[in-house]
C-alpha cells in the first residue's frame, strides 16, 4: 500500500453491503450508519466526489414487515425491497442533510447497463449530480426485477456503477478485511493485502463455505474487482464494522486488500 497514493483518487465510489448497514434483526444499525454518512461527509469537504452503491432495502424490508428470516420467493422479496428502499433513502437523506449534503436516488436493473440508450442516460444523469455536488446512491431496483437480474449484493453493480461514473476507485466495505489466501476463520489464515493478478487459488478460497457472512460472498467481490480492473479501476476490499477505516485507507495505511488489475 505505501507505493500507493489512495489520497489522489478524486473519484471514489464506495459500495456497502447488507451485513455492514443493518443487524441481524434486518433494521438499520443506527450508530455504524450515522459514522459511515459522517465519514463520507468528510471526505466530499475534503474534495473527494463520492457515490454511494448500497443494499439493504431487501433486509430493511424484513424488519419493517416482521418477517423472521430474509424470504425466498420472488414476489416477498420484492415486496420487502418496496418498504425497505424507502426507509433507507430517508434515513440517508436525514443523516447527509445534518452534513449540508444533498443526495439522489439511482435504482438500476442489470440492462440500464446493457442498453446503449439507457446507459447513456445513467451516464448523463450520474456525471450532471457529480458536477452540482450531489452525492448519488445506487441501489438495485429489486422491486420490479426478476431473479435473474440480481447484482449478488450490489457487487456487481458497485463496479459498473464506477466504470460509469469513471471513478478513480471502487470500494467494497464487507465483513471481513480483504482477501484471504483460505477461509479467514481459519488461524494460518493470512491476509492478501495486494493482488495484480487473480489466480485461480484464489478464486478457489474465495468460494469456501464460511470466506463471508454476506450473502454476495468473496467471490463476487473479486468478480467485481476484475470488471472494475478492466476499465482501469483499482478495488478496495476493506472491513466495514468500523467506518472511520475509510480515514486510514486515504491515508495509505489501511489493513485491506488493493486489486490493481490494470498491470496484467
Amino acid at each position: 500500500m505505501k507505493n500507493y497514493d489512495l489520497a489522489a483518487k478524486k473519484r471514489v465510489v464506495i459500495k456497502v453491503g447488507t451485513s455492514t448497514l443493518t443487524y441481524k434483526t434486518g433494521n438499520i444499525n443506527v450508530r455504524r450508519v450515522k459514522k459511515m454518512v459522517e465519514v463520507l461527509s468528510d471526505l466530499k469537504n475534503a474534495g473527494h466526489d463520492i457515490v454511494l452503491v448500497t443494499s439493504g432495502a431487501v433486509g430493511i424490508g424484513v424488519g419493517c414487515i416482521g418477517l423472521r428470516k430474509k424470504p425466498t420467493d420472488m414476489p416477498l422479496k420484492q415486496a420487502c425491497a418496496a418498504v425497505g428502499q424507502s426507509q433507507l433513502m430517508s434515513f440517508y437523506s436525514e443523516a447527509f442533510s445534518k452534513f449540508n449534503h444533498t443526495v439522489a436516488q439511482i435504482l438500476a436493473t442489470r440492462d440500464v447497463f446493457s442498453n446503449d440508450i439507457r446507459r447513456k442516460n445513467i451516464y448523463n444523469t450520474m456525471h450532471t449530480l457529480l458536477s452540482m455536488g450531489i452525492i448519488p446512491i445506487v441501489n438495485a431496483n429489486d422491486s420490479v426485477s426478476i431473479e435473474q437480474l440480481d447484482f449478488d449484493e450490489n457487487d456487481t453493480l458497485s463496479a459498473l456503477a464506477a466504470e460509469v461514473c469513471e471513478a478513480d476507485l471502487l470500494v467494497i466495505l464487507t465483513d471481513v478485511e480483504g482477501l484471504y489466501d483460505k477461509d479467514p476463520s481459519l488461524p494460518d489464515a493470512k491476509l492478501i493485502p495486494l493482488v495484480n493478478k487473480v489466480t485461480d487459488e484464489m478464486i478457489a478460497a474465495a468460494g469456501e463455505k464460511g470466506s463471508e457472512l454476506a450473502s454476495g460472498g468473496m467471490l463476487t467481490k473479486i468478480e467485481a474487482a476484475v470488471l472494475a480492473g478492466e476499465k482501469g479501476i483499482p478495488t478496495v476490499i476493506i472491513k466495514g464494522d468500523n467506518p472511520a477505516v475509510l480515514y486510514d485507507l486515504f491515508d495509505n495505511k489501511a489493513t485491506c486488500t488493493l486489486f490493481d488489475l490494470q498491470k496484467i
